[in-house]
């Protein structure tokens, strides 16, 4: 019984010893490579526990990015006492190759990356920091909502390269893990019929069996039969550097959640559309008329079949979907009479991005018929002219996040509750 017990502990003990200062595999749940995520412009092979990666030359020329996803598993990773998510990369090619290791976080936030430049059959030890935060601080991940890690290889792949991944792992010991308190969660984005507090992927009827969609977001207290304001809003363009991670897909849509908390508004995430190929453009405009004439169905369907206000629509957006206001918002007289008002996040029309010149947003500028504008991060000094071409009220306010990224709406810091407070303003004037 005395060996018994003795024996016992020193098991115990070598086994605390790993769980707080060894490491644990986060992939012992794969099987195959059906057990993987999305994988694009990559061929996947995994066999004894190494993942073997071979990204191919892209079918669009302007595909700047090939990955492949190791996602969660359905119980999730256990990492609220963890450091670091860690893997060993080796670039089997006989050509340089630009990696990003990301662990990308869940409901509504960050990824924390690692990147370095592979040369020919070089071997590096990815360290992806879970506690890695903002200039000002503000953590980019909880570790205890991970949904996955991510091994991508940046710029334009001309020839096959391929790169071996071995011991994808949790490693080293942090404090326990203490939530801001004042944080939101999104709720996940799910195909499934639009319910109160979901976010579901939603197609109009023209797009059914295409690639084209919307991310629509309930209020939790919505109830049938009643009205309720309206955030559309237009995500950042696809940029995955180590400082920013943008899909350039709906799905990144948190502003409005941010704005509203979930409650008393409809949000919606609108994609920018290549109608001709049937997906979204998560690169530049696409079809920039197209992009404008499904925004307005989008708007009419939310407002004809979930009880959308017509006369409380605000149009937001970040990065790209900041220029979007006024490039696709205010892109003829049809979606201008949509909105009561617009917010802009870390960029404008008329900075000169894709087209979108000064002289060319003041022209779509005297379109807008809202009442107020709101700028978080942007120039005063760059984009006066064009705001006394809206002729409106403008606020401008300074985040403080220090970082392209959304992550500042998500909680109470003044800035936002300085926008919180404008919006509600806007929606509940005539």
């Amino acid at each position: 019984m005395k060996c018994t017990l003795t024996l016992l502990i020193i098991v115990w003990q070598l086994a605390l010893a790993h769980r707080t200062s060894g490491s644990d595999s986060l992939w012992s749940h794969l099987q195959s490579t059906d057990d993987l995520g999305e994988t694009r412009d990559m061929t996947a092979e995994w066999a004894d526990g190494t993942l073997r990666l071979t990204a191919q030359p892209p079918a669009a020329s302007n595909n700047r990015y090939a990955w492949a996803v190791v996602p969660a598993p359905t119980t999730g990773w256990d990492l609220a006492t963890r450091a670091s998510v860690e893997a060993e990369i080796i670039n089997r090619s006989d050509r340089p190759v630009d990696v990003i290791m990301w662990v990308v976080g869940d409901r509504g936030w960050d990824a924390v990356p690692d990147a370095a430049t592979l040369g020919p059959n070089e071997s590096r030890r990815f360290s992806c920091s879970l506690r890695h935060t903002y200039p000002d601080q503000t953590p980019k991940v909880d570790p205890t909502h991970i949904k996955q890690v991510q091994f991508m290889i940046t710029g334009r792949v001309t020839q096959p390269v391929t790169l071996e991944v071995r011991e994808l792992q949790s490693v080293g010991t942090a404090l326990p893990w203490q939530r801001p308190p004042t944080r939101l969660d999104v709720p996940p984005v799910t195909d499934a019929p639009p319910r109160p507090g979901q976010r579901v992927r939603y197609r109009l009827a023209d797009d059914e069996g295409t690639g084209i969609y919307s991310v629509l977001n309930l209020p939790e207290d919505w109830q049938a039969g009643k009205s309720y304001p309206v955030i559309v809003e237009y995500p950042g363009n696809i940029f995955f550097v180590p400082a920013c991670y943008s899909t350039g897909l709906p799905e990144q849509c948190v502003i409005g959640y941010g704005m509203t908390k979930g409650t008393g508004a409809i949000c919606v995430g609108l994609p920018f559309i290549d109608r001709a190929a049937g997906v979204i453009a998560e690169d530049g405009w696409g079809n920039a008329d197209d992009t404008a004439d499904y925004a307005v169905n989008m708007v009419e369907e939310v407002c004809s079949t979930f009880g959308g206000d017509r006369n409380n629509i605000v149009l937001t957006g970040f990065s790209r979907g900041a220029l979007a206001c006024g490039y696709i918002g205010l892109r003829n007289d049809r979606i201008a009479t949509l909105w009561k008002g617009f917010h802009a996040c870390q960029h404008y029309d008329g900075d000169g991005w894709r087209g979108a010149t000064r002289d060319d947003a003041i022209q779509r500028a005297a379109r807008f018929r809202g009442k107020a504008v709101f700028q978080t991060d942007n120039s005063q000094e760059q984009f006066q002219l064009v705001m006394d071409a809206m002729k409106t009220e403008v606020t401008w306010a300074d985040s403080g996040l220090g970082a392209h990224a959304t992550a500042m709406f998500l909680d109470d810091r003044p800035p936002t509750q300085q926008l919180r407070e404008w919006y509600a303003k806007l929606v509940g004037a005539e």
